[in-house]
């Protein structure tokens, strides 16, 4: 399994969400975060802004879809400017459903 966490854009997180849930993944976190990339914020006229509103979205996905997952956030999140998000991935060894403690997705 693996983790996808992918930082994108507020404007485009329900775009990304819709086409996750369009093509059969339904379960994810989404959360509000704030930060910034390599550009260190964005200067508009004079003012300076250090850190940008961000959405996070997390979900874990079988190893053998988590290319797709990956291709379709980037499609859907991607705006032609600099800044609109980045992808992490991580290996899930385990997880468990607390209901019913189950093991797997």
């Amino acid at each position: 399994m693996k983790m996808i966490r992918a930082v994108v854009r507020p404007s485009k997180a329900e775009e990304v969400v819709d086409a996750l849930a369009e093509s059969g993944c339904l379960a994810l976190t989404k959360m509000d975060v704030i930060g910034r990339g390599k550009q260190k914020g964005i200067k508009i006229d004079q003012i300076y802004y250090d850190e940008l509103p961000k959405t996070m979205l997390m979900l874990v996905v079988e190893d053998d879809t988590a290319e797709n997952v990956i291709e379709l956030i980037t499609k859907t999140a991607y705006t032609g400017s600099f800044g609109y998000g980045k992808i992490f991935v991580s290996p899930v060894d385990e997880a468990y459903t607390v209901r019913t403690r189950s093991c797997g997705l």
